[in-house]
């Protein structure tokens, strides 16, 4: 078994390989299958489906993605692709049972992101700390 840190480098030069190509080979989408199952699958499905917002915030230029679940209620997570996901798969698989390196999530914002599939959406300073406040 391949250990996290190994797994989340290999991911890591993934998704910069797909970005600076602005798209996804075949050989980039087996790695990402392998590193993160059927969580790729999900997060690819909701990419197709224009579920990925970039929130930036002028002046600061500070950031993070609201990533549309796949439940009929179409809920939107805060995303921080790196580091957390207001999901509960985020703090079951990932934090509490360490089964996952990330959730689908996480994964479709970098993905997004990647290949240039991401709708940006430009909000105050002040209109951003009132979105992550609710927390």
């Amino acid at each position: 078994m391949t250990s996290p840190a190994v797994s989340i480098t290999v991911a890591e030069a993934v998704w910069e390989q797909i970005k600076s190509s602005r798209s996804a080979s075949d050989d980039h989408l087996s790695i990402l299958q392998f590193l993160f199952g059927r969580n790729l699958e999900r997060a690819t499905r909701i990419v197709d489906q224009g579920g990925v917002r970039k929130v930036s915030a002028a002046p600061s230029g500070r950031s993070f993605f609201l990533v549309v679940g796949e439940s009929k209620r179409k809920e939107e997570y805060i995303c921080f692709p790196e580091h957390h996901c207001t999901c509960y798969s985020f703090f079951y698989d990932v934090v509490n049972r360490g089964e996952q390196l990330c959730c689908k999530h996480q994964i479709a914002a970098r993905l997004a992101e990647a290949v240039g599939e991401v709708m940006e959406v430009e909000v105050s300073d002040e209109q951003l700390a009132t979105m992550l406040s609710k927390l």
